[in-house]
């Protein structure tokens, strides 16, 4: 496994990852996929207050789209009792 931080990268064994990842550190495993991420990071606030917007905007599209959901199924069975079968003469 690897410990990856900028542009530093070490090869390191499981007795060493907690060290590594406590100083920061990402732990790769041997084919590329993180197996952990590095203690003490931090997110710029620009970044974060991006990603609070995309949920608020994703949230409401999703508010908006449940009330649509619900008025296409109300208008669905008024459509459906409109049209209840008739029954024939001969019946």
């Amino acid at each position: 496994m690897k410990a990856v931080k900028g542009n530093k990268e070490y090869t390191i064994d499981e007795m060493q990852k907690k060290f590594y990842q406590d100083s920061g550190f990402d732990i790769k495993g041997d084919s590329g996929e993180i197996i952990a991420y590095g203690r003490g990071k931090t997110v710029p606030y620009d970044d974060h207050m991006q990603a609070v917007k995309e949920v608020e905007r994703l949230q409401k599209l999703c508010t908006d789209l449940q009330e649509e959901k619900s008025d296409l199924q109300k208008e669905l069975e008024t459509l459906k009792a409109e049209k209840k079968p008739a029954k024939k003469a001969g019946e």
